[in-house]
């Protein structure tokens, strides 16, 4: 794989505020969040933000930017305390696309939007079977805004939307402007080039287009040290160099080329016809587990399938797999919509969106193959399709008030395929050597076999309503329902109701209740798939399956057909704002989630049992467990001109616990899954941003705060969990413009340099800092980032 290295050209600069929702003011500007008009969790358009029935959060553009990393997961994750998104180095596919979670629910339970649409989900499916859109494949230039409502929303948008609903704008405005980032690890590993431009043309005073492109190249870290097991491999083998480290823990090497598009033009009051979409191509490489030829008997150890023949010949001192990936998504959609009269408005739409994601594996071997085994393999592919088409409707209906009701109607029709591609032969090949006890497949990820292939889908229909009403000035009442049919599994009808009260100018409260589903996805329906893994104890390599819920070896084992989850949410909540620049909201909730999704129990396949692929261990998904998850988020901003300049603060807290109930479908009751659910991520997360513009000049600081948290490793008998503390982050940054057209930022994230705890359950293969920690483990990392705009 070729990487090309970049140079920073330029870069738009982000401001010191941190959300638009509590981008604090100035004090001659106080009403200016005011006057933002919300889109996302209400379909009037003339609700502000401090109007909405449920807590929705604006990070504005600046807000968007201002973070080093090139994944918006990790933008949203340093910005939205509720919000959180893992490293994952070294776990397959999730090294490259990586789960992110609002309010500690699974990362599939939050419904992605852009421009109001439904966003494709990402062909892998991710811990624990989850399969959510990946979110690095929007690029960060192309957005004007973000608005994150952080409550139920199925009956308003359909099934995903349980912990809530991120919705992506992009920017639609003329102009021109490109930006050039550089970034490096204080370790000297880690650097990141970025560079983008996005142009916008004004198609006189009835549209616009605008173009954006990025191109974004990372190099791999490593926070790692020498097995101990390499080390006595070395000692006993002195006249052969085993490299230092044998294998590398850390982020992946990993190239994207990312684009948007917006395009509209009104051929009349009534008929605006728009076009968007995203795209993006990349590939990456990641590192498996070294393979000790002392001690990985499955490949090293003499075969009389293959006389004479040893691995030894190949690898004298081990090998470790190359992981990699290329990757292409895309996303448009297209639509005519306008208003009929004052009253009434229509959008009629089309969308279709593709992931596809395709594995290889390098300096491998299938050890059942003897010296007929290749050392590079094509594993095979995985794509999800969409196609969605939409009818939504707005009339404003008079009843003799002073406001009117906002009624919302409209239908959808959506089709999710999944394909499931094989790979080369050999990369499932059971040769002859496994009958004497040598490993088949692929050595580190075995290939797509043809019985693992396949082309599955699921296609529903779904009708909606959804009023809103102003009765008299102090109260705001909302209702919505939404029928949907699904073919792989019935139907389903879900509600909300939605109140808003406030008896004094600029101080309201506000409460929503709703049910909630998340249907059952055709990959996680029909699929199965092969991993091994490294037990820490004996540090053997392990296969390990993870079957189809049809499959007749889940069956045996207790699963049962998947059904959708089904979630009851509550929130209840304050909040106000000030003719002088201090806002803030408190937001209490409660989201019951049954029949959740997630992989059984661990199950030792019995030896009467047909297990062609050598499997130790086999899993299935499931409806495992009923949760509940409590929790509070809490927002205040103030921003008003302090001696030469002017002072920004923006404070924000969430607090989630998720306690599990009782297991649904598992035989046994899954402690490890129970652990995971309740432990994984912290309970107490917390963001505080300060900024200072004096002059041309602006500084910036931001402080990230994330509590304790529980690890789990995955053994071939078992889990191994280990707890690890609280944990600050501290962020800096500057920034100049001059010339006119040009700024400058320098800055540093994690500027004290800060690690967490070691790992000590992965220590054996030579890894440091958990691969599962809910933040980066790379240390502090510096950045110069350039910005033009005309």
């Amino acid at each position: 794989m070729k990487f090309i290295t970049g140079s920073a050209l330029v870069a738009l600069i982000a401001s010191s505020s941190a959300f638009a929702q509590t981008a604090p003011q100035p004090a001659d500007d106080a009403n200016a969040a005011d006057s933002l008009i919300v889109v996302t969790g209400t379909r009037d358009r003339s609700r502000t933000q401090f109007d909405t029935l449920a807590p929705v959060d604006v990070l504005s553009r600046d807000a968007v930017r201002s973070s080093v990393s090139g994944d918006l997961s990790d933008t949203l994750a340093q910005l939205l305390p509720s919000f959180n998104v893992q490293r994952l180095p070294a776990a397959d596919g999730q090294a490259f696309v990586r789960p992110a979670t609002l309010r500690g629910l699974s990362a599939d339970q939050t419904l992605v939007l852009v421009n109001g649409k439904r966003y494709h989900r990402s062909a892998l499916l991710g811990t624990r079977g989850a399969q959510a859109p990946d979110l690095a494949g929007i690029p960060s230039l192309a957005i004007k805004r973000i608005e994150v409502l952080r409550d139920g929303a199925s009956a308003q948008y359909g099934s995903d939307a349980i912990a809530g609903v991120v919705n992506i704008i992009l920017d639609d405005t003329a102009g021109m402007e490109a930006f050039g980032q550089v970034s490096q690890y204080y370790k000297g590993d880690g650097n990141e080039y970025q560079t983008g431009a996005r142009g916008g043309i004004a198609l006189g005073d009835r549209g616009a287009i605008v173009v954006t492109g990025e191109y974004d190249h990372s190099e791999a870290t490593s926070r790692t040290r020498q097995r101990p097991d390499a080390l006595a491999f070395q000692a006993a083998n002195p006249g052969l160099v085993v490299p230092n480290p044998v294998q590398r823990w850390g982020q992946p090497d990993e190239e994207r080329i990312r684009g948007a598009i917006d395009a509209h033009y009104a051929f009349a009051d009534a008929a605006t016809l728009y076009l968007f979409g995203t795209a993006q191509q990349g590939e990456g490489v990641t590192d498996f587990n070294w393979r000790n030829p002392a001690g990985t008997s499955t490949v090293y150890n003499p075969s009389s399938a293959f006389p004479g023949f040893s691995f030894r010949s190949v690898y004298p001192v081990g090998f470790t797999p190359r992981f990699g990936t290329t990757f292409s998504d895309y996303q448009g959609d297209g639509g005519l919509r306008g208003e009929l009269s004052d009253r009434f408005s229509y959008d009629l739409s089309a969308a279709v969106g593709r992931s596809r994601i395709a594995y290889t594996l390098n300096e491998s071997l299938n050890a059942s193959l003897g010296p007929a085994s290749p050392t590079s393999f094509y594993l095979g592919q995985l794509e999800q399709r969409e196609f969605n088409l939409n009818a939504d409707f707005v009339y404003r209906l008079p009843v003799g008030t002073a406001h009117p009701v906002n009624v919302a109607f409209g239908a959808e029709r959506r089709r999710e395929t999944y394909e499931v591609s094989a790979g080369d032969p050999a990369s499932y090949a059971i040769g002859a050597g496994a009958a004497t006890g040598l490993a088949p497949n692929s050595n580190g990820f075995p290939g797509f076999s043809p019985s693992l292939a396949g082309v599955f889908d699921q296609t529903s229909y779904a009708g909606y309503l959804d009023l809103e009403w102003q009765p008299v000035e102090t109260v705001t009442l909302g209702a919505a329902g939404r029928y949907e049919d699904f073919s792989a599994f019935g139907d389903t009808f879900n509600y909300k109701l939605s109140a808003r009260f406030e008896p004094i100018k600029g101080i309201a409260a506000r409460g929503t209740y709703s049910t909630g589903f998340r249907a059952p996805t055709p990959a996680q329906l029909n699929t199965s798939q092969t991993t091994q893994g490294l037990d820490t104890t004996t540090l053997q390599v392990f296969n390990q399956g993870r079957l189809s819920p049809s499959d007749p070896l889940a069956i045996a084992l207790g699963a049962k057909p998947l059904t959708p989850e089904t979630s009851k949410t509550g929130t209840a909540g304050l909040t106000f704002q000030t003719h002088f620049g201090l806002t803030g909201s408190v937001d209490a909730y409660q989201i019951d989630v049954d029949n959740r999704f997630s992989q059984s129990q661990t199950f030792a396949v019995p030896a009467t049992f047909a297990n062609p692929q050598r499997f130790t261990a086999v899993s299935y998904f499931t409806n495992d467990f009923d949760t509940r998850t409590r929790g509070i988020d809490a927002v205040l901003s103030y921003a008003h001109r302090a001696g030469p300049g002017r002072a920004s603060l923006s404070l924000a807290y969430n607090y989630n616990q998720t306690k599990v109930g009782s297991g649904v479908s598992a035989a046994i009751p899954n402690e490890t899954q129970r652990r995971i659910f309740e432990e994984r991520l912290p309970r107490h997360n917390g963001t505080a941003t300060l900024g200072y513009d004096i002059g041309a000049v602006s500084f910036l600081a931001r402080a990230r705060y994330y509590g304790a948290w529980t690890d789990v490793t995955g053994n071939a008998t078992g889990e191994l969990f280990q707890q690890f503390g609280s944990i600050a982050l501290f962020d800096v940054s500057a920034s100049y413009p001059f010339g006119g057209h040009f700024t400058v930022r320098v800055g540093a994230e994690n500027v004290a340099n800060t690690y967490p705890a070691e790992a000590t359950n992965q220590a054996v293969r030579g890894l440091i800092y958990s691969r599962n920690a809910p933040y980066d483990t790379d240390g502090g990392q510096y950045y110069v980032r350039l910005g033009m705009n005309f």
